[in-house]
């Protein structure tokens, strides 16, 4: 019997991620362990393949829209695969039931809320879709330049920070990535920002998703449920998001992350 609790939290993150954008993994996983007392390393490793099979659908929508600047995702994940790989080679060292790897895992997803938080509260003070529009404007002439990182090193260095970061707690491949990318690659229009950012999210989160399974940390009849109800969510949000007020909900988002980020912080 299917638990409907779980398929209403998973319509849910989907629907607020197709209404803003707003990564699932910062959603999904504190309100996994907080609401439905799943352990951290479940609600990780269960997550990132819910993360994995939900953006799938949007980098093939993307790609046919040729949106997807492969040359940025490439230059991402030649950071974040090894990473992710080293990632999960700790974990299986420190086997991810024990008390070590359930405190780094707990302490981390506190900092990566935080982080996400920011960078949410961050683009409602800084963005609006006026200003979005008018800098691609501005930046489509200089396309040619645009995949040009300001120094080449730096987007291998971040993504594999963002690597490490999202095996550990499937946090970090949205709002903090869509953030590096902003400061990385200064002349992508936002559109593209927005598609590289879904598009290496795809190989980083099923990489580190089949990891987990590998390690027996994904609970395959939770993610169903979750999968059953987060794909209606998203379809349901991406074609409401021009009806709602965006940035008074990133301004609510932010502040749920942020007390969710501070209490695994001090636990």
């Amino acid at each position: 019997m299917p638990d409907f609790a779980f398929i209403l939290a998973g319509f849910a993150v989907g629907l607020i991620v197709g209404l803003t954008g707003v990564g699932g993994g910062s959603l999904m996983t504190p309100i996994l362990i907080f609401f439905f007392g799943v352990k951290p390393y479940l609600a990780v490793g269960t997550d990132l393949l819910f993360a994995a099979f939900t953006k799938m659908g949007g980098t093939v929508s993307l790609a046919r829209q040729r949106l997807v600047p492969w040359r940025v995702v490439g230059l991402l994940c030649a950071g974040s695969i090894p990473a992710a790989l080293a990632a999960l080679w700790a974990l299986r060292h420190l086997g991810p039931e024990s008390a070590a790897a359930q405190r780094l895992m707990t302490s981390t997803l506190g900092v990566a809320l935080l982080l996400t938080a920011a960078a949410t509260f961050y683009k409602v003070l800084v963005f609006s879709p006026e200003r979005a529009r008018a800098a691609a404007a501005r930046r489509s002439a200089q396309f040619a330049h645009a995949t040009a990182p300001r120094h080449w090193s730096l987007p291998v260095l971040l993504g594999a920070a963002i690597g490490l970061l999202v095996t550990i707690t499937s946090v970090g491949a949205g709002a903090v990535g869509v953030s590096v990318l902003l400061l990385v690659f200064p002349h992508l229009p936002l559109p593209r920002i927005i598609a590289a950012d879904i598009a290496y999210a795809v190989p980083l989160t099923l990489v580190a998703g089949l990891g987990h399974a590998s390690l027996g940390s994904v609970d395959w009849p939770l993610l169903a449920q979750l999968l059953m109800g987060s794909l209606p969510g998203i379809w349901l949000g991406s074609r409401l998001v021009s009806r709602t007020p965006e940035r008074l909900i990133r301004s609510i988002l932010s502040v749920l992350l942020a007390w969710a980020g501070a209490k695994l912080v001090l636990v």
